[in-house]
């Protein structure tokens, strides 16, 4: 009989290191049973509305995600049933007609900026944390990764961030704070953080 799956949610704004901690975790146990599920691949399906009306979408309000689906497949999953996960064509802003079939695991990691915001997610996870990193490293991040892994420019990303990333951190992600069983400040460079969330998992994996 196996047991439950359990979820762990991780969470912090935009270049906090929370993937970092994510895949820390994911990769602490090669050839387990443990996947990731980002909460980005559950953007709205955006085929009904013009591409002019796509350009506007604001990407860091909870609006944006389908979290019905996203609950949905959470709950196939637990019940070790296979998903199929969406695919989010981020050149039309819209959800593509590739998915990826997901086999069920007995870890879950769902990382993204509003996995805690709403009440129904928070509901399935077995553990929730929030990678705490201060503004402006989280900026310099964010700076360096879309100028070199994505061809901004550096007013568009300081535009962008003022406009829309800074608000909706201070109204939808850092208020999420307050639900997570663990802070982990630093993200990905705080290793006794990561090193103790990987012996809770081990134990729930049955590995030393």
């Amino acid at each position: 009989m196996k047991n439950k799956p359990i979820i762990i949610g991780v969470t912090g704004g935009s270049g906090s290191g929370k993937t970092s901690v994510s895949r820390a975790i994911y990769n602490h146990f090669p050839d387990h049973s443990i996947m990731m599920l980002e909460h980005d691949s559950y953007y709205k399906d955006q085929s009904g509305i013009s591409f002019e009306e796509r350009l506007k979408t604001n990407y860091d309000h909870p609006f944006a995600f389908d979290t019905d689906l996203l609950i949905e497949h959470l709950k196939q999953l637990l019940n070790y049933q296979t998903i199929e996960k969406p695919v989010y064509d981020y050149v039309a802003h819209t959800r593509s007609d590739a998915v990826i079939i997901q086999e069920p695991k007995e870890v879950i990691i769902l990382e993204g900026i509003l996995v805690l915001e709403d009440e129904r997610l928070r509901e399935l996870m077995d553990i929730k944390l929030y990678v705490d990193t201060d503004d402006d490293i989280r900026i310099i991040r964010r700076i360096k990764r879309d100028m070199e892994e994505r061809g901004r420019t550096l007013d568009s990303v300081i535009e962008q961030y003022l406009t829309v990333v800074k608000p909706m951190y201070h109204q939808f992600i850092e208020p999420t704070k307050r639900y997570a069983d663990i802070i982990i400040p630093e993200g990905g460079e705080n290793h006794v953080a990561i090193d103790l969330l990987a012996t809770k998992v081990g134990t729930f994996l049955n590995h030393e």
